[in-house]
């Protein structure tokens, strides 16, 4: 169990709110949340092309959770009061990770959002420890 959350730990997950709010970043995310479901680095240029606004929501978005988790990874944000509050960056976990080993040999870089991962499959366990079948029932929401 990780310590208490911090006057510091509210106010920053309460400036990651305040992020997700912004204009640009709402459409972004109601588009990945709507649309992304791609399973391979070719379906994912198809639907995300070079230049389009696709392939900018689908970078802000995957982007803002890596930071997010990387404050978490890093011991700066308690995990359990950022979990009771930010389950869309489970979601975005879901639609990329199948993208993950494809996009890491490309790129030579076996880190490549790995902050989002590390959480994420922190996630799933605090979620499974919550219920029986939480986390399943959170994949059938969202698949």
């Amino acid at each position: 169990m990780q310590a208490c959350s911090t006057y510091d730990d509210v106010n920053l997950v309460l400036r990651l709110y305040e992020m997700r709010r912004e204009k640009r970043m709402r459409d972004a995310r109601r588009w990945f949340v709507a649309n992304f479901r791609a399973k391979t680095l070719a379906e994912q240029k198809d639907l995300c092309p070079v230049g389009s606004d696709e392939a900018e929501f689908f970078r802000q978005v995957v982007t803002y959770w890596d930071m997010a988790a990387s404050f978490i990874t890093a011991g700066v944000l308690n995990r359990e009061l950022f979990f009771e509050s930010n389950r869309e960056m489970l979601l975005v976990w879901e639609r990329i990770k199948a993208l993950m080993p494809e996009l890491r040999e490309v790129q030579k870089d076996p880190h490549v959002w790995s902050n989002i991962e590390k959480v994420a499959e922190s996630y799933v366990d605090w979620l499974k420890a919550r219920g029986p079948g939480c986390y399943e029932a959170f994949l059938e929401r969202v698949g």
